[in-house]
């Protein structure tokens, strides 16, 4: 199975694509392995956005499975609706009304199997797609993208990722901002996490979040400090107490800050950056997660 490395941050806007986008340069760029980017923040990905010269490539469409309630066969026993852990199932017997809320349901199947008389049957709904892109190396890159007012966010990055199949790939998982159940599922595989941060009071706050979150998970996991040198020291103290890994610093730079506002992220990288992040590639060398 591949190597899977998630690049994940507590709050947006800490630098956590600018990370996850350069590890993928920066191991296509110079390595024996070959990564593969994969775009886990479904509700809005923008990976591709750094590589102008992609192609698209195969488009999936992702379908949930959602229960329907035929109301000739339903008795309104409502069994149903206790059977149902996310309250998905309106049942109203006086009325003869039963219906099933898609943007409730998980597609369990409890009410298939509470059902007495067999009222239920299935339909297909779509809720995304996973879109595959090449750059102009040939490398792939994959993204999840969420159909709007779709709430099923851990349901897609469940298939993105199973889309991925048995590649020998360098994987490199970028998560959504957070703590929640879409980046649970993003980096509940995961080889090796990689917490992107800033040296600020808010970056502090989140990072905790996200260090209690793979501690829970039992995620090894290391810290990078984007934006260094801009905030105070106190994220620094924090990773002392808590015998932290800092893999890398990456220091401010407003003219990079520039091209990353105009999607141009890898056309002349300055020396100070492309250094902070040929040292995280070299700390996963040392980890043995790459070569």
């Amino acid at each position: 199975m591949a190597i899977r490395i998630a690049i994940a941050s507590g709050k947006g806007g800490t630098g956590k694509t600018t990370v996850a986008t350069n590890l993928y340069y920066a191991i296509n760029e110079a390595s024996k392995d070959e990564a593969l980017l994969v775009d886990c923040d479904v509700e809005e990905p923008n990976d591709v956005l750094f590589f102008p010269d992609v192609k698209p490539g195969k488009l999936t469409t992702v379908n949930q499975e959602i229960p329907k309630i035929d109301t000739s066969r339903c008795t309104f026993c409502r069994k149903c609706v206790e059977y149902c852990e996310f309250n998905a199932i309106v049942i109203i017997p006086p009325a003869e009304f039963a219906e099933v809320n898609p943007s409730l349901c998980h597609s369990c199947g409890a009410c298939l199997v509470a059902c007495p008389s067999d009222a239920f049957g299935i339909q297909n709904e779509s809720i995304g797609t996973i879109n595959r892109y090449l750059d102009k190396a040939g490398k792939e890159i994959l993204e999840g993208r969420l159909k709007v007012g779709s709430a099923m966010q851990t349901m897609m990055i469940r298939s993105l990722k199973k889309s991925i199949g048995t590649s020998e790939k360098i994987v490199i998982l970028d998560a959504p901002p957070g703590t929640s159940c879409p980046v649970v599922e993003t980096i509940s595989d995961a080889n090796f996490v990689i917490l992107v941060t800033e040296p600020t009071p808010f970056g502090l706050h989140d990072l905790k979040l996200m260090v209690t979150l793979v501690r829970q998970l039992g995620k090894p996991f290391g810290v990078v400090i984007n934006k260094a040198h801009l905030g105070n020291r106190e994220i620094y103290g924090y990773l002392d107490a808590e015998h932290i890994e800092m893999i890398a610093e990456i220091p401010f730079n407003r003219a990079y800050a520039e091209q990353y506002a105009r999607a141009d992220l890898f056309n002349m990288i300055p020396g100070e950056i492309r250094h902070a992040h040929r040292k995280i590639k070299e700390n996963l060398s040392k980890k043995g997660l790459i070569r």
